[in-house]
């Protein structure tokens, strides 16, 4: 057995022994989303339609949404020749 083999060895016991110690048992995930993700989805819309609201009409920002009677065309021009 060569040093470099003994070197693989000692690495890969302790790669098997990190992953030993990453299982997980069991998920608290589907208790939470089952418990709270209805009133978070609710809340999180309430909320940022809220804030839009305010954005939109009370801020006063001038938002530019149509060109409509802001643009004028410039005069038609005859092709010189």
């Amino acid at each position: 057995m060569s040093p470099a083999d003994f070197t693989f060895d000692i690495i890969f016991s302790f790669i098997a022994v990190r992953q030993a110690r990453q299982v997980r048992h069991g998920s608290t995930a589907p208790d939470f989303h089952a418990k709270y993700g209805n009133g978070l989805m609710i809340g999180g819309t309430v909320f940022c339609t809220a804030v839009w609201a305010y954005v939109l009409t009370q801020t006063g920002i001038t938002w530019n949404m149509s060109p409509v009677g802001k643009v004028m065309p410039q005069e038609w021009r005859e092709a010189e020749e």
